[in-house]
């Protein structure tokens, strides 16, 4: 189990994560500190702590290595054992711009910050191409929570967005997209937003997915997989379509189809 330090009163749990669909449970812990929650996997044997969870902290250490800014600003930061990257959760839409990101506590594990970092430890046992769940956490004050993840960053990897637009794709890794995805829908993994900038290519040409919040475990034929596929499809057009620098071909799409549907 991590070393945690005592300068507060700390309570540890382990929680059973249980995958539904997969006849076990994970183990979890939990501590708990004050209105703050940290989730770690046990055994996990980083020293973090909730400075972990700041910017600041990491700017202050000069650690902070790269800022992605969209709806809002993801920091990779360097650690010890590699590169973190800890992300924030916003609301989206137009709840966003009333509530940011404020949502309703009913319950540790009822938080989209628990069962994204859960379903990433899970995934990640499974052996699928995700990045590794470092530690996640959740500050509640009465009905309100806020809530932070980290990762560890995916070693020498680029979204596919930002791949075509500096180059096409070969056949080879059209099809080997294909076939990640049908492996994760073998298992039953439902991505609530499976799109080009989610997918991420390694220089040895391999495939992982990113971001599962909101995303569920389900029966490996369900129907929502079939829409994460349309999703994607939609995203690669959207995408040639907002920018003027971009190298997707549409008639590549059958092969990825085709790699998926035979996997």
């Amino acid at each position: 189990m991590a070393y945690w330090p005592i300068d507060h009163m700390y309570l540890i749990d382990q929680a059973c994560y249980t995958a539904k669909n997969h006849g076990r449970s994970l183990m979890l812990d939990i501590i708990h500190c004050g209105n703050h929650t940290l989730l770690t996997a046990v055994n996990n044997p980083l020293n973090i702590t909730q400075d972990w969870f700041a910017p600041d902290y990491w700017q202050c250490k000069d650690a902070i290595i790269a800022e992605k800014k969209g709806r809002s600003t993801t920091w990779f930061f360097d650690y010890s054992n590699g590169i973190g990257v800890l992300r924030h959760y916003w609301r989206g839409g137009l709840v966003g711009r009333l509530l940011s990101d404020q949502y309703i506590y009913t319950g540790l594990k009822e938080t989209r910050t628990y069962k994204e970092y859960a379903l990433l430890v899970e995934l990640e046992t499974r052996g699928l191409n995700v990045p590794k769940p470092l530690a996640a956490k959740v500050a509640n004050r009465g009905l309100i929570y806020r809530g932070d993840l980290i990762t560890q960053a995916i070693p020498n990897a680029e979204s596919l967005l930002d791949l075509l637009k500096t180059r096409a794709l070969s056949d080879d890794e059209i099809i080997t997209i294909g076939k990640t995805i049908a492996d994760f829908h073998q298992q039953g993994v439902f991505h609530a937003d499976l799109n080009i900038n989610n997918i991420m290519l390694d220089t040895n040409g391999k495939v992982y997915i990113i971001d599962f919040d909101r995303g569920r475990l389900v029966k490996p034929l369900h129907p929502c997989l079939k829409d994460n596929i349309q999703r994607l499809n939609r995203s690669f057009i959207k995408e040639k379509g907002r920018n003027s620098c971009f190298y997707w071909d549409p008639t590549q799409w059958q092969l990825l189809l085709n790699a998926y549907q035979s996997n």
